[in-house]
């Protein structure tokens, strides 16, 4: 997905005088040549992600449409009170562009693990929050986002889906359960793979979106009204229960029932490990989600 992504913003900058990329030192090494072309327009500022934040504010003031990329805690977390005032109360548009979340990068240790970021755009208004599934579909949003002015939060995986889905729309059903169907399976980006191979055998409808910001009320509704029972499980690769409030808002005009997974609010897996590690301690692996589904749809 970086590939894709630095591929992408790299023609932007040939294609688009507006656009800007605003790096501290992350992939800078994969922007070394849009820097030699452009110097004034790929800015690298170092370990100053505070810095960045505002710089980028400062650009969108200036009418540009600036591309901010760092890996996930030191792009949301740490320059947060920026992302707040320099952006979100200047009203000011960027694109932001992170690698490494939840916990791709665990073998950096608790500082490089941001399972809270989505969250966290929760609190601020104004912002759509992409989470591709596969490379594809980052340069499918990444495209449609540096068109507009407003601010985007573009949230890239080490690790995807086989295969890219629709990019755009809301809401897509990728597999259908009957009309006596036991209930929804809302996938998030990476994790719809493991999510369809968690339900094979269930007579569930498993719906994807890479889109999580605005959520598809709509479609969530219409999606949970031809099933055959109004039990949605949400699926994300960030904080359990992070879109929760969304679902119950969806489905306020029905009866219904919904358990998220996600990255654990309880415990804090305080081991380094591997991603899959996590995934394991998580529930987030086929086998966890998997059981999460038996226990909830069929209890």
């Amino acid at each position: 997905m970086r590939d894709a992504f630095v591929s992408t913003a790299s023609a932007a900058l040939d294609a688009d005088p507006r656009i800007a990329v605003v790096l501290a030192d992350i992939s800078a090494d994969r922007f070394a040549a849009a820097a030699a072309r452009y110097p004034e327009r790929v800015i690298n500022v170092g370990i100053r992600e505070q810095l960045m934040a505002g710089v980028a504010g400062g650009m969108a003031l200036a009418g540009m449409r600036p591309v901010v990329h760092t890996i996930a805690p030191f792009l949301v977390e740490r320059p947060f009170e920026q992302l707040k005032l320099d952006l979100g109360h200047q009203d000011t548009g960027a694109v932001l562009v992170s690698v490494g979340a939840s916990y791709d990068y665990a073998a950096g240790g608790r500082t490089h693990m941001a399972p809270g970021d989505v969250a966290l755009f929760d609190t601020l208004p104004g912002w759509t929050v992409h989470v591709p599934g596969h490379a594809d579909e980052v340069t499918r949003l990444l495209r449609t986002s540096l068109a507009g002015d407003d601010r985007v939060y573009l949230r890239l995986s080490e690790r995807g889906n086989a295969a890219a889905r629709p990019a755009e729309g809301g809401l897509v059903v990728v597999r259908s359960g009957s009309a006596r169907s036991a209930g929804v399976v809302v996938a998030v980006g990476p994790m719809l793979d493991r999510a369809l191979a968690a339900t094979d055998g269930l007579d569930v409808t498993v719906a994807y979106t890479p889109t999580v910001r605005p959520f598809d009320r709509a479609g969530l509704n219409r999606i949970v009204a031809a099933a055959g029972q109004a039990d949605v499980l949400l699926v994300e690769p960030y904080l359990e229960g992070t879109s929760a409030h969304e679902a119950a808002v969806a489905l306020g005009d029905r009866r219904h029932r919904q358990r998220s997974l996600g990255v654990s609010r309880v415990a804090e897996v305080r081991g380094y490990g591997s991603a899959a590690d996590h995934d394991r301690a998580h529930g987030l692996d086929t086998e966890g989600i998997a059981k999460a589904a038996r226990d909830f749809f069929l209890t």
